[in-house]
């Protein structure tokens, strides 16, 4: 039987795993195994689990009180469109450490379905938001 964990143990996450699949991906391509590390110490982390086994993960980086900011959402290519993201995601928003977050933000490419079932939506004023990327 099929059973489905999520924990926000960092003990249990597979670091290499993570850094593989972000190796490779859009938003993080090239990041190190030490980058992911540096990222992880930073982050309340969630990794969702199959039997035991890593099939994903996600980051929050937050202050706990005024803002929360969802990061490095993914689910590997053989598990997706099994529901997993959204178990994923609604423990991440279920979450006691993060129960008092009043802004929530992230940024998404092609998963808006996603995390509107969570009450995400675009931005309300855009034209306040500023970025600097180096």
């Amino acid at each position: 039987m099929n059973q489905i964990t999520v924990s926000t143990d960092k003990s249990k996450l597979d670091i290499l795993f993570i850094q593989n699949f972000l190796k490779d991906i859009y938003w993080a391509a090239g990041r190190t195994i030490e980058e992911v590390q540096t990222t992880i110490d930073a982050s309340v982390c969630f990794g969702i689990y199959l039997d035991g086994k890593q099939i994903g993960f996600a980051r929050v980086i937050t202050d706990y009180v005024v803002f929360g900011y969802v990061m490095d959402v993914f689910i590997t290519e053989e598990h997706r469109r099994k529901g997993y993201s959204s178990i994923l995601i609604k423990n991440m928003m279920n979450e006691p450490l993060l129960k008092d977050i009043k802004i929530w933000r992230l940024a998404t490419t092609d998963a808006h379905f996603l995390y509107e079932k969570f009450g995400f939506a675009k931005l309300s004023h855009p034209e306040k938001m500023m970025e600097k990327i180096l």
